[in-house]
């Protein structure tokens, strides 16, 4: 009877000390993960509001500069010779001169050659000439505010920048989770947790449905 007894209160003691530590491990894995998170939180939701608010920004872009340089007749043949001669001529053009951005498109047409570049610090937009070299090139540097929602969006802004928004992405995540573990942690208050994680999720819910047209 002893040993009935003892083996049917070995599981519950087991679970009774895996609570406790798993909480413990969730508190303290929440704490060291804020340290970063609540930083890049900051900054997505600050940028969030600046991107849902373009208007704020109206009549704010910075001026453009424009000059003219001429790219060596040697490097534009062999830029049209490659493989992708639009990327090609960009790079010819980039070692003439500095360009805001890195290349984003271009295209051949009637003897020139129309070169965007892009990126979260402005833009270049190249006009170039396949039979003299010469190109005209017009760049336009973004403001502070127009930098940070470009870098929000990833736009632009390379693989590295856009690997980081993942990165950070997974964190909230993780760090959500983590904050309802705790949540319901409160074993005096799981009522109360059940009860507002319900309600938010009606909010949610009915704000999709009848705010989004």
């Amino acid at each position: 009877m002893s040993g009935t007894k003892a083996r049917v209160q070995g599981p519950k003691k087991r679970n009774a000390a895996f609570w406790p530590g798993f909480f413990r491990l969730s508190r303290t894995l929440h704490a060291y993960l804020s340290a970063f998170a609540f930083l890049a939180l900051m900054f997505f939701s600050a940028t969030g509001l600046t991107l849902n608010h373009p208007e704020w920004l109206a009549g704010r872009r910075a001026p453009e500069d424009v000059r003219m340089v001429r790219v060596p007749a040697d490097a534009v043949t062999a830029a049209r010779a490659a493989a992708e001669p639009e990327r090609a001529l960009g790079a010819a053009v980039a070692r003439v001169t500095p360009v805001v951005g890195g290349y984003a498109s271009g295209e051949i047409l009637d003897g020139e050659a129309l070169l965007r570049f892009e990126g979260p610090a402005g833009t270049t937009d190249v006009t170039l000439s396949l039979d003299t070299g010469e190109a005209e090139v017009a760049s336009r540097r973004a403001g502070l505010v127009a930098m940070l929602n470009d870098l929000h969006k990833g736009k632009a802004a390379g693989p590295g920048w856009k690997l980081l928004i993942d990165v950070c992405a997974v964190l909230f995540l993780v760090l959500s989770v983590l904050g309802y573990v705790l949540f319901f942690s409160l074993r005096y208050r799981l009522k109360l947790s059940l009860i507002l994680t319900a309600l938010s999720l009606v909010v949610l819910v009915g704000a999709a449905v009848l705010l989004v047209s």
